[in-house]
This record gives C-alpha cells, structure tokens and sequence, in this order.
C-alpha cells in the first residue's frame, strides 16, 4: 500500500532506503508482499540521488523526472509566480504501476475553497498497489495552492483559475499559471477527472458534467456506473473543456459544498474513480453493481421572487414534480412569505443552503427528465453535421482570404476587396459537396487504437453546448 513512509531527516531516510524487505520482515514478524512502490523513490523528496536499481523499466517522465514503473512519486510543480525564495510548490502525486496501461489524471481545489476532492484523492493515490495497477495515476490535490492556503475560490489577484485554461504564456497571472499546468501536466494525461464542489453556499448531488456531443466523453461517464450526469460543454476557459478540446476525454465531478468535507460525498466520489480505474482495466476490483445512471441533458434554475430568510423543505437528490413547493423566503420584517415551486419535472441536482437572499436568487437547481433517445439521436445529427461542414468552413475561410489578399493588391477599395472574397466563397460553394464526400488522406487516417481507445469508442466531432443554465454554478 502506498502509504506515507517519508522520515524526518536525510539520514533516515537513507537509513530506511537501505533496509531491505527480508530485514523489514523480521522486525514486523509477519509475512511481508513485496510493493515495489516501497522503494527509494517513494522518498524522492529527500534522496533524489537514491539507488534506483531495483526498478525495471521508466513508465514515463513528467517535470523532468523519469517515473519508474512500480514506482510513487512525489513531485512538486511551480508556475514560477512567487518572489524569489518564497515559491509555493504544489505537489504532484504520481503511482506507477508494474504493468503498463493508460494515465489517469485526478485534479481538485483548482478553486481553493473547495475540499472534499482533496480527501477524495488521498483516499485514491494511497489505496494503490504497485503490483495490483496497470498503467500511470496522476494525482494533484490541491491545483490552486494560492487560494487553498487563504481557504478563497480565487487567485490572489481575484482572477476565477478556471476561466483561464489551456492558458497564455504571455497574458495575465492566471493565465501563465494555468499554461504552465496544462501544459506540464495535463498534456500526460489519457483521461481527466477534474473534482469540484457547490460554490458560494450552495451544495452540489455528486454528478458528472461532461460533453455528451462527445462520444468518448459520453462513454467515459458511463463508466461512473450510478453518478449523475448532467450534460454541458462546459464554460471557456475550464480545465474539462480545454483538456477536451486538446484531444484528452475529461469531465467534471461536482460534489457537496466548499470550505466542509463531507465524507458522503468523498467516498461517493472514490467509489466514482475506482470504477472508472476497473472499465478502464488498471485495476481489478469490480465494483459492486450500481443501479441505471441518470442523465439529464437540460438543467434549469429556480429563483426567489422575492427577498428574506430562505429555508429549503426540500432536500438534494429529491425527485420533483411541476407545482410542488420547495421552500419559502420570509421577510424578517414584515413576516409575508412565497413559495418556490417547481415549474419542471425533474430531479435537485444543486440547491442553495439556508440564508438570506435577494429577488432573483438561484435557489434550486433541477436536471430536467427527457426523452433520452431522443436526445441523443439529436446529438449524433448535430455531430454528423459539424463533421460533415468543417472541411467545408476551412475551404471557405481559406478561398475567402486568398481572394481578398489578391483583391488588395490592385484596390484600395474596401469594397471591392469584400465583394471578391463574397463571390470566391460563392463560387466554392457550388463545389462543397465535393468536400462533403472526400475521402480523408492518408495523413488525416486516424492511428490504430490504443489499449485505452478499446476500452472507449473512438471519438467524434461536435461544436460545443453551452448549458446557460450552469451560469449560476460555474465550475
């Protein structure tokens, strides 16, 4: 098992890489199983010279360090932010298994306020066995350690970290922050689990948000067995859709509230990730069977009419019907009440706790029940024809700006340069079903799939969903 073994001093730890298993069995007197994972690596932190020779083979190499196999790693990351001698490192948990097999990446608190994924991970990295995984873990439990160690959802600069992703080396703090992430980290990963929680007094039904128009990532939720799933591309800037759009199937587990663990929902969450670890073949342990999963593709929230003391009577996961009350606002001066009913059917996916609040307050979030076939029909048509147009768009974009180039050369007229590139896309046009047809090239041909890509079906192309709805719970 992987837990934690670091000692307090150099010496010790020099002192425990030199022990050997048959010396560790006789002190403990009981049978010791082998773990390669208990070897000098796991006290990377204070021997980094340690005599590696025990271990076979390099599983990969991330921030610059090769990462045996049968290995766990501690490293630490920086954005390289802080003053000179007062960088805050964050650390990177890293358990290699024996046998090769897909990486899975773990990220949580990338908003500092959030905790029950940090638990949730710990849990993960250190129930591992060395002997017992196959492929890469990556775990990191606290992304936004600015905003962790001031328990605040945001950077110091009051910038949303999850507004920025994939990242600008050359724009904000946020930015840079999050370029030097994705890009030293989440660019290993084969798939991301990204855990949040509610935001701002409110709680969260543990679910998934994932883009289902994505069919890697409609399979990769499946694997959740019985978690919610809400459907959504999710905002710019989030670290599920950036890690999406880079090629990496991600999702969203939302969980609870910020600033309280709630073991629940940890243990709802763990269960979540071991399962995907079983589909996706890097452990064994099959999870108990799980009853139907609900998907939700749309999602709506209902709001107070009025200001006052908000108690809900409802509860989070409660299956709802239109006209049922939920809860009441009462003005504390004048004693008038209303009622929040809801105008759907549906399920609470979200709801805000009790407190004070303002005409127009979101106070419960309710997945809306829908024809799931279909939706989903709907979905592979809009996929269909997003893939079926894009090699149309890039043509036209690309006769468009020839035109227009060869237009400026001989007039200064911006109407003329317009017109040109209007009758150059006019006439491409006329040939789009040619482009529609064409067959991919050779370079276009997508690889064989990997040992991860049999587990989930190839991916197809899809513009994004926004959901409006999540407005008022942003990731």
């Amino acid at each position: 098992m992987a837990n934690e073994q670091s000692p307090k001093t150099l010496n010790e730890s020099r002192e425990l890489n030199s022990t050997t298993v048959s010396e560790l069995t006789k002190e403990e007197g009981t049978t010791f199983t082998s773990n390669k994972r208990r070897n000098t690596s796991l006290n990377s932190d204070f021997d980094k010279n340690a005599d590696s020779q025990n271990s076979s083979e390099v599983a990969f190499t991330i921030l610059g360090q090769d990462i045996l196999r049968g290995s766990f790693e501690r490293l630490y990351w920086t954005a390289g932010q802080a003053i000179a001698g007062l960088a805050m490192p964050t650390p990177i948990l890293v358990a290699a298994g024996n046998n090769p097999g897909p990486t899975l990446c773990l990220t949580a608190a990338v908003h500092g306020d959030e905790l029950n994924g940090v638990e949730a991970i710990r849990r993960v990295m250190f129930s591992l066995e060395s002997d017992k995984l196959n492929g890469v873990v990556i775990g990191v439990p606290i992304v936004n350690m600015h905003g962790f160690r001031r328990t605040s959802r945001y950077l110091p600069d009051r910038r949303d970290l999850n507004r920025y992703f994939p990242g600008d080396p050359k724009g904000s703090s946020a930015g840079r922050i999050a370029h030097s992430f994705f890009n030293e980290i989440i660019t290993h990963c084969d798939r991301l689990i990204d855990i949040h929680t509610g935001s701002f007094h409110r709680t969260n039904l543990t679910q998934l948000r994932g883009n289902l128009g994505k069919e890697s990532v409609m399979q990769f939720s499946k694997m959740f067995h019985d978690v919610t799933v809400l459907d959504g591309a999710g905002a710019p800037g989030t670290l599920r859709r950036a890690a999406v759009d880079a090629g990496i199937p991600a999702v969203t587990l939302e969980a609870g509230e910020p600033l309280r663990l709630q073991l629940k929902e940890v243990v709802q969450s763990v269960n979540g990730i071991k399962a995907v670890m079983y589909h996706m073949n890097m452990i064994g342990q099959k999870p108990s069977r799980a009853p139907k999963q609900n998907v939700f593709y749309k999602s709506t929230w209902l709001r107070a009419d009025q200001s006052g003391v908000f108690l809900t009577e409802a509860k989070l996961g409660q299956n709802v019907k239109k006209g049922d009350i939920l809860g009441t606002v009462t003005d504390p001066i004048t004693n008038r009440s209303s009622v929040i009913r809801t105008n759907v059917d549906g399920q609470i996916i979200g709801l805000a706790l009790n407190q004070m609040v303002m005409p127009g307050f979101a106070a419960y979030h309710v997945g809306i029940a829908a024809d799931e076939k279909k939706v989903a029909a709907d979905k592979v048509a809009d996929s269909v024809v997003a893939e079926a147009l894009e090699p149309v768009a890039e043509n036209m974009k690309e006769v468009a700006r020839e035109a227009a180039q060869t237009a400026a050369k001989t007039s200064n007229d911006p109407a003329e340069v317009s017109a040109a590139a209007r009758k150059a896309v006019q006439d491409a046009a006329r040939n789009a079903s040619q482009l529609v047809d064409q067959p991919k090239s050779d370079k276009d041909k997508e690889s064989p799939p990997s040992e991860i890509d049999k587990v989930i079906d190839p991916e197809s192309i899809s513009s994004p969903r926004p959901n409006d709805e999540l407005e008022e719970h942003p990731e």
